[in-house]
């Protein structure tokens, strides 16, 4: 639930960026303001970041942490699962690239809960 905690603030793509932005602001550990920064699509590069309006910040997920709960966000449309597929299909405010990270991500998640 801490990952949507800038959607009180913002509800646009914009919700990530804020979030973690209030938790910097409140003295939250980086580690789980990351969690919340990266969260959107499979992250955002700084340039992706500027060309859709965010500020100029490394979004991209590295820890396993930010990976499953990038990925995860990805399959939930409020309360609805939706494959990544379907996912796919809805991110079409993201770049190509970016919605080429998600699918790799997805694999790179599932792949992993498999294997234990």
């Amino acid at each position: 639930m801490l990952h949507d905690i800038g959607r009180g603030i913002d509800h646009s793509i914009r919700h990530a960026q804020a979030g973690a932005d209030l938790l910097r602001s409140r003295g939250f550990p980086e580690k789980i303001v990351r969690i919340v920064e990266c969260h959107i699509g499979a992250g955002l590069t700084a340039e992706e970041c500027i060309a859709l309006g965010l500020d100029a910040r490394d979004c991209m997920p590295r820890t396993i942490e930010e990976k499953i709960v990038a990925h995860a966000d990805n399959l939930i449309a409020g309360t609805t699962r939706m494959t990544i597929e379907e996912s796919l299909a809805s991110a079409s405010h993201l770049p190509e690239e970016a919605k080429d990270r998600m699918y790799r991500l997805s694999q790179e998640v599932e792949q992993m809960c498999n294997s234990r």
